[in-house]
């Protein structure tokens, strides 16, 4: 390790000299990110992550120099995946140039692949507000390119992230877009209950039993086969609890769903808000009384 660390500030040092010395522009700059290159590597193995994320910075630049736009991109990329071990904030800096440049030289699907991943990086420090707007970029991308997967993995996590900030119409409208999709496709028919529960489930915290009732309509229209789903009579059945006020249904029409099909921790979230709503409902029904 040592060993790789004092050679890496041997190439980093012979790349500075470079820089610094005379010499053909091109020449100097090549010459330069070829040391530059080399010392980050050596830093990589070393496991000196911050040294190695800022010598490809400096990679980066050479090749700005050098008007190639595609290789100081890549290196952005290299600095980033350092950076990620040790510096949340500059990884997704470095992310970002990298789009940038990607964008600038018309690799769209690079820049979708990366907007995911700085999307990815503010999801795991918990950054909702963040991860959404990256996401949807990501996935505006990946729908210009027409990678559908892709794009439409991105909007299930906007749609999650939505549903978690209270943006309940935002993550409908996706959920729903999806199923509709998902309809015209035999390999992601399977899926279309599961989009449309999520996009009830979002109806439901909105406490409209109006819309609910119209929103099962809508589904059933959509997909006659919905109606004979466990996700279908989930939905219908907590409509009818909160329009009659009572907690103890909803509570054994959840707990009921849960013991066959165990319902992950985001369902879980939302219902329990529900819940909570229709607690507060009967409170005040109770003060009135």
């Amino acid at each position: 390790m040592a060993d790789q660390l004092s050679k890496g500030e041997e190439f980093l040092k012979k790349a500075e000299k470079k820089l610094s010395g005379w010499g053909l522009f091109g020449s100097k700059y090549e010459d330069a990110a070829d040391l530059f290159d080399k010392a980050a590597n050596s830093f990589k193995l070393a496991k000196t992550w911050d040294k190695a994320g800022s010598t490809y910075l400096k990679l980066a630049s050479c090749h700005l120099k050098l008007e190639s736009k595609h290789e100081a991109a890549q290196a952005y990329v290299d600095a980033a995946h350092c950076y990620k071990k040790t510096n949340i904030n500059e990884a997704v800096s470095c992310l970002d140039n990298a789009v940038n440049l990607f964008c600038d030289i018309g690799r769209l699907s690079m820049a979708a692949r990366y907007l995911k991943e700085i999307a990815e990086l503010y999801e795991s420090e918990q950054n909702i507000e963040q991860a959404l707007v990256y996401f949807e970029k990501s996935a505006d991308f990946f729908q210009n390119e027409e990678v559908t997967t892709s794009a439409n993995q991105c909007k299930q996590k906007v749609a999650q992230f939505a549903a978690q900030l209270e943006q309940y119409q935002k993550s409908i409208d996706i959920y729903e877009e999806i199923a509709r999709q998902s309809l015209n496709n035999n390999l992601l028919k399977y899926g279309v209950k599961g989009h449309l529960l999520n996009a009830g489930i979002c109806q439901l915290c909105k406490g409209d039993v109006i819309a609910i009732t119209n929103a099962l309509e809508r589904y059933q229209e959509l997909d006659p086969t919905f109606s004979g789903t466990r996700e279908y009579r989930l939905l219908a059945d907590i409509a009818a609890a909160i329009d009659e006020e009572d907690v103890v249904k909803f509570t054994d029409v959840v707990k009921e769903f849960d013991s066959m099909t165990p319902l992950d921790s985001w369902k879980t979230t939302l219902l329990l808000r529900v819940k909570e709503k229709l607690k507060a409902k009967e409170l005040e029904e109770d003060d009135l009384t």
